[in-house]
Order: C-alpha cells, then sequence, then structure tokens
C-alpha cells in the first residue's frame, strides 16, 4: 500500500476501517435528560481545570436512542453531562458515557475524546412511562423515568434547539507508544444543522447505583429539577482545541 492510500485511511485498522470519514448525521435521535442538583464539591473534583462550576451545582443525566447514525449504524448511549464555563462562556462538560455499539465508541474517543465506554443503556416507552436503563457488567447502575409527553414543547423549539446547539467540551487524553501521554487536551464541539421533531416536558426520576467500573453514582441525587424528551435530526462536526494540557 502506498504511503497516500495510508494517508488517506479514515481509522484503523487497515483492513476494514473502524469507521468512516465524517462528519456523522444522525436522524430522528432521541432524548431523555433528567437534570438533578448535586453537590457543590464533587462537582467540582469532576471538573478539569481550567473549566470552572457554574452557580448551582447541577448534572444532566442523559438517554440517547440513536436509531440512524451515518456510519456507525443504531445505537444507545447513557451518561452525565455537567454544565461549566471556560473563560466566561457556559459550556457543558461530557463527564461519562456509556453505549453498546463498537464504531462510535472507538471514534468518539479517538477524534474528540469523548469519555466512553462499552455497556448496556437501553431507552424504551413502557405503557405510560419513557423509561431508561443502564447496565454495567450485569448490573443495573442507572434507571430514570419519565411521564411520556405530559406537556408538548412544539411551540418553543428554538430552547430544545439551544440545548443542543450549547458548546459541548470533552477531556481527551491519549498515550503514546512509550505509555506516556501524547494527547491531553480540552476539546469543544458544537452539533449543527438541527432539525427539531418534538419536544416535551415531564415528571422524573433517577435512580444511581454505586459501580467501580461506571461510577455515575459518585455524583449523587439530591434533588430532581426536571425531565425533558425530545428528537432531532443534526449532525456532528469535527471538533476544536480549548485548551492543550502538554503546552
Amino acid at each position: 500500500m502506498r504511503a497516500e492510500d495510508i494517508r488517506s485511511l479514515p481509522s484503523m485498522p487497515l483492513a476494514g476501517p473502524s469507521y468512516p470519514a465524517g462528519p456523522y448525521r444522525f436522524v430522528n435521535r432521541e432524548y431523555m435528560i433528567i437534570s438533578y442538583e448535586t453537590d457543590r464539591e464533587i462537582i467540582r473534583e469532576q471538573l478539569p481545570e481550567p473549566l470552572e462550576p457554574v452557580d448551582t451545582p447541577i448534572v444532566h443525566y442523559e438517554w440517547i436512542s440513536m436509531p440512524d447514525s451515518s456510519g456507525f449504524g443504531s445505537y444507545t448511549e447513557s451518561g452525565l453531562v455537567i454544565p461549566c464555563r471556560y473563560q466566561g462562556e457556559d459550556m457543558n462538560f461530557v463527564a461519562q458515557m456509556y453505549l453498546d455499539d463498537d464504531p462510535p465508541i472507538v471514534a468518539g474517543r479517538e477524534i474528540w475524546g469523548f469519555p466512553k465506554k462499552y455497556a448496556h443503556p437501553k431507552l424504551e416507552v413502557v405503557k405510560d412511562t419513557l423509561t431508561g436503563t443502564l447496565e454495567y457488567a450485569g448490573q443495573l447502575v442507572a434507571m430514570g423515568t419519565m411521564g411520556y409527553k405530559h406537556l408538548s414543547m412544539a411551540g418553543n423549539g428554538a430552547a430544545t434547539t439551544a440545548i443542543l446547539s450549547k458548546t459541548q467540551v470533552n477531556l481527551k487524553v491519549i498515550p503514546g507508544v512509550d505509555g506516556k501521554l501524547e494527547i491531553c487536551q480540552l476539546v469543544a464541539y458544537n452539533l449543527t444543522e438541527i432539525t427539531i421533531k418534538g419536544s416535551w416536558m415531564g415528571p422524573g426520576r433517577l435512580h444511581l447505583v454505586p459501580h467501580v467500573n461506571a461510577p455515575v453514582a459518585d455524583l449523587p441525587v439530591r434533588k430532581i429539577v426536571g425531565a425533558r424528551h425530545f428528537i432531532a435530526d443534526l449532525t456532528l462536526p469535527f471538533g476544536r482545541l480549548l485548551h492543550d494540557y502538554l503546552k
């Protein structure tokens, strides 16, 4: 294989790359987000400097079903997002992510630094309840429930678009062949080409179980703030460097 052919590969391995070249389009991406208050000192421990906590110690716990994802197929993910601030701009730090499909795990970690691990999340409607579960190593570590489509936000698509278009930031840590850190960065990105297809609010509850390899319960639930459910088409573009810890 010629050097120019190698340089054009989208990913490893050479024989059957793990994922194609992006950007990546998602159709009918469905979210359930349960927001809650936790302990202020834990937020500070979980946020890497130079990110700063916002005034209220809020955490967003997410389930996302992605039935039509270019290059990745159909999968579901679940995890924790912490609102934060960087140089005066409000952002969301993606703290933990768990999903059930290898290509987006590999691409997410290698390109954007998403903190992705393999697990078994599920988002489904069970009678009158939108239900999210997360199992890791055969154990239930998270369960979220929300009243199904209690309050429509059909006339407030701008608010849901603002939620999705807010700057997200990941901590990307990749070692070199000597085992020492070769990449240690904060990476930012913004979802684009967003089309809201439905948006609802309703009552929600969240139960987190301590687990050593899926430590979602390390950010304990003190008070439920609200729950949102929405469906959208969107594009995940490439990211940008926000902060380099090695320079």
